[in-house]
C-alpha cells in the first residue's frame, strides 16, 4: 500500500510517500523559519498562505523523485490536529480533494500520534510495549504504549509544555526566533554550575511537569546578574540542565513503575543534543534502551504522518468519512484518538 502524507499544522510543509512493503520513499519539507522570524514569532495567517503555496510543488516534487504517479497512491493521510485551524484546513482540503478525484481513501492523523510513532521509521526501531516521552511544541507528556491507538496518559504539563518554556525563555536572553535551537546552542558555551535553577516537580511523586515557574526563575536570575556574555549563557546553561533533568528523571521513573524496558523519545525537543546525551546515560544505569526519531524527523514532516496513516489503515482499512467530507480538530488529545485505549492504571 503507498500511502502520500500531508502535514500543515503549523509552519512546516511536509509531504511524503510510504510504502507497506518498501518502507519510506521519500520526504520533502518547507520550513517557514526565516518568513516568522522577522515577526518574532508564528502568524496563523502567513502559515496558511504559505502551505496554499508550497503544498502541490512539494507533492509533485515527491512524485518525480519516486517516479510514481497520483494514481499509484493507494491512500492519502493528513495532519487533521491538534495544530493551528486554518493551517489543517490546508493540507485537509487537499488530501481530501485528492482522494475524491482518484477515489482513495482520506485519513485524518493525530499529530502527536505522528511523532510518536516516528521512531519506528528508523533502524533498529522499537517493539510495542515501550513509554514515550514526548516533547513537541506546546505538549510535553509521558504514554504507555501497547500498540497503534493503545495509549495510556501516565503525566503531562500543568502548563508551559518543555519547548513553549524554551522559547520564552530564549526570549528573556535576548535571543531570536526560533527560540529553542538558539538558547540550546548559547547553552553549549555556558559555565556549568555558575547558576543553579529549580528543578519543578520532581519530587512531586507523580509524572506531571510544570515549566512556567522556571521561566520565572530564569527572570528572577537574569535581574540579579550581569548581562555581559558569559552571564547569559551561564544562565542558558542552568535552565537547560534544569528541564534535561527532570525530563530523565520522570522518564526513569514511568520506566520502573510500569516495569517496561523501552523509551521512545519524540518530538522537536527531542532533537537537544544535552537531553539525548543524559538519557542515553541513565539508558545504560539503569538497563534500558532508549529510541530516538532521526534528527530530520524530529520537527514536524509528511513522513511521520504516512508512517501513522499507514498504519492505521491497515487496523481499518476505510475512510474516516464519506467521499469529499472532512473536517479538523485544532485541539485533540491523544486519548480521543479513535483505537483502543487503555484502562486508567
Amino acid at each position: 500500500m503507498l500511502v502520500l502524507g500531508v502535514e500543515t499544522s503549523c509552519d512546516e510543509t511536509g509531504v511524503a510517500l510510504y510504502d507497506t512493503d518498501a518502507g519510506l520513499l521519500a520526504h520533502s519539507l518547507y520550513s517557514q523559519v526565516a518568513m516568522h522570524a522577522e515577526y518574532g514569532g508564528v502568524v496563523p495567517e502567513l502559515a496558511s498562505r504559505d502551505h496554499i503555496r508550497r503544498l502541490l510543488p512539494l507533492t509533485r516534487d515527491i512524485l518525480a523523485r519516486t517516479a510514481c504517479r497520483l494514481e499509484d497512491i493507494d491512500a492519502i493521510a493528513y495532519t487533521r490536529g491538534p495544530g493551528l485551524a486554518g493551517a489543517l484546513l490546508v493540507g485537509a482540503s487537499v488530501a481530501s480533494a485528492l482522494g475524491m478525484s482518484l477515489g482513495r481513501p482520506t485519513i485524518g492523523v493525530h499529530h502527536l500520534e505522528g511523532h510518536l510513532l516516528s521512531p519506528l521509521l528508523s533502524v533498529p526501531a522499537p517493539r510495542f510495549p515501550f513509554i514515550a516521552l514526548l516533547v513537541s511544541g506546546g505538549h510535553t507528556q509521558i504514554m504507555e504504549v501497547h500498540g497503534v491507538g493503545r495509549y495510556r496518559l501516565l503525566g503531562e504539563t500543568l502548563d508551559d509544555a518543555a519547548g513553549e518554556a524554551f522559547d520564552k525563555t530564549a526570549k528573556l536572553l535576548g535571543l531570536g526566533y526560533p527560540g529553542g535551537p538558539a538558547l540550546s546552542q548559547l547553552a553549549e558555551t555556558g559555565e556549568a554550575g555558575r547558576f543553579t535553577l529549580p528543578r519543578p516537580m520532581l519530587k512531586s511523586g507523580d509524572l506531571n511537569f510544570s515549566f512556567s515557574g522556571l521561566k520565572t526563575a530564569v527572570l528572577t536570575l537574569l535581574n540579579k546578574s550581569p548581562r555581559d556574555d558569559p552571564a547569559r549563557a551561564a544562565v542558558a546553561r542552568a535552565f537547560q540542565d534544569a528541564i534535561v533533568e527532570v525530563l530523565v528523571e520522570k522518564s526513569a521513573t514511568a520506566l520502573e513503575e510500569t516495569g517496561l524496558r523501552q523509551l521512545v523519545v519524540a518530538g522537536g525537543v527531542g532533537a537537544n543534543r544535552q537531553l539525548r546525551e543524559r538519557l542515553s546515560k541513565e539508558a545504560v544505569r539503569s538497563g534500558f534502551q532508549v529510541f530516538y526519531p532521526r534528527l530530520e524527523f524530529c520537527t514536524d514532516n509528511g513522513a511521520m504522518i504516512a508512517f501513522a496513516g499507514a498504519m492505521r489503515l491497515k487496523q481499518r482499512p476505510i475512510p474516516d468519512s464519506s467521499p469529499g467530507a472532512f473536517t479538523v480538530r485544532p485541539r485533540w488529545h491523544l486519548e480521543e484518538r479513535d483505537g483502543t485505549p487503555l484502562p486508567a492504571a
